[in-house]
């Protein structure tokens, strides 16, 4: 009996010692694998694992959604689709734009837009940048659209059309915040430069109307009975506006608000970025010099001549140091004039219809984007 009883005695023993001391399978294979070299480890099974999708309910390890996670993407594959996806990034990378150009755009110090770098004809066509790809749609009016404004923070989007209404639109949300009814056309939106809360807004009927978006209310209205409003533009001191209409007939003087006669209409208005007066694109083929102080003036003895209008809405602007002013034309060409002497720097034949609009670059003066009746849009160097 004590013979069987130290044998029974000595093989539990080894049992719990066997126990204690013995791992588990799991614990003995992970530091056979912690001190496996990388360079042994079979790749090929890391490749299949990586591009082949799990099958459904089977158990992934840790082990393996690490091997995972350390393998890297084969440059190749293609990236997941989804039908639905509403946003989608693009940039100015996707466009066919020669490098020179493209690096000379994305340049943003102030040494080079004060260099007066200039190259020997440099342009650009935009008419066939199919890769670029839209960022964000915004189906919210139920007519055409005439105009369309950024707020200052570019955080908003306002616009306006055929709907007799104007719309606020939250670009990251990409959703309508609100929206201004009114009893006319609303041909032009434009806020206001110290106060993003307020914008003005004119019509088919003569009426401009100032907005506060944060009541949904108006704040003012401006009624003069002079036809529909063509462009509305506020002054350096933003204390007060100036606006075109369709109507050429008129001559009132009322409140020291001076209604300008012009023999012809005037599409565009654009105030000088530091100097107090403001020009006028008339449908007479000149641009008009308006003085933007008592008495309000007319400069009878400068204008801008050279271009045409010939009834398109053909806009100008000017450079953001004020030196320049540039004007589409019906003849396709872009027209660049001194802003302070009038004389014509340079003609560029653009297009071969009408030139619409053009725009300088808000960094490099010598930069121009433009675009035609046809749809086609340029940049110039």
């Amino acid at each position: 009996m004590d013979l069987l009883r130290n044998a029974y005695s000595t093989t539990k023993d080894e049992d719990e010692e066997n126990k204690k001391y013995a791992p588990p399978p799991l614990k003995r294979a992970k530091p056979e694998f912690s001190h496996t070299s990388s360079k042994n480890f079979p790749t090929d099974w890391l490749k299949h694992t990586s591009t082949e999708a799990p099958i459904a309910g089977r158990y992934i390890s840790k082990r393996e959604r690490a091997l995972m996670a350390t393998v890297p993407q084969t440059p190749n594959a293609d990236p997941p689709t989804s039908s639905g996806c509403f946003h989608v990034q693009g940039s100015i990378s996707d466009s066919y734009i020669r490098k020179d150009i493209l690096s000379s755009l994305r340049n943003r110090t102030e040494g080079y837009a004060n260099s007066g770098h200039k190259s020997e004809g440099i342009s650009t066509n935009l008419i066939g940048h199919s890769k670029a790809k839209k960022a964000r749609v915004f189906n919210i009016h139920t007519a055409a659209v005439k105009d369309v404004k950024w707020s200052d923070q570019g955080l908003y989007l306002l616009s306006c059309g055929y709907d007799c209404s104007s719309r606020l639109i939250d670009v990251e949300k990409g959703v309508e915040t609100r929206e201004f009814k009114e009893d006319q056309v609303v041909g032009v939106v434009k806020f206001h430069p110290n106060n993003s809360n307020l914008f003005l807004s004119g019509g088919s009927k003569g009426i401009i109307r100032l907005w506060d978006i944060r009541t949904g209310n108006t704040v003012n209205q401006y009624l003069r009975g002079l036809g529909p409003v063509l462009d509305v533009e506020f002054t350096n001191d933003t204390r007060q506006f100036v606006s075109s209409s369709d109507e050429s007939k008129s001559n009132i003087s009322e409140n020291s608000i001076i209604i300008y006669v012009e023999a012809y209409t005037c599409p565009c208005i654009r105030h000088h970025p530091s100097e107090p007066y403001f020009v006028a694109q008339s449908n007479g083929n000149y641009i008009a010099i308006f003085s933007s102080k008592p008495p309000f003036r007319l400069d009878k003895y400068k204008r801008y001549e050279s271009h045409g209008v010939s009834g398109f809405p053909v806009k100008c602007n000017f450079s953001m140091d004020g030196k320049k002013l540039a004007s589409g034309s019906s003849d396709g060409c872009i027209y660049v004039y001194n802003a302070k002497t009038c004389e014509l720097i340079k003609k560029i034949k653009a297009y071969e219809q009408t030139c619409i609009d053009v725009a300088f670059h808000t960094v490099m003066s010598n930069v121009i984007a433009s675009c035609s009746w046809n749809g086609e849009i340029s940049v110039f160097e």
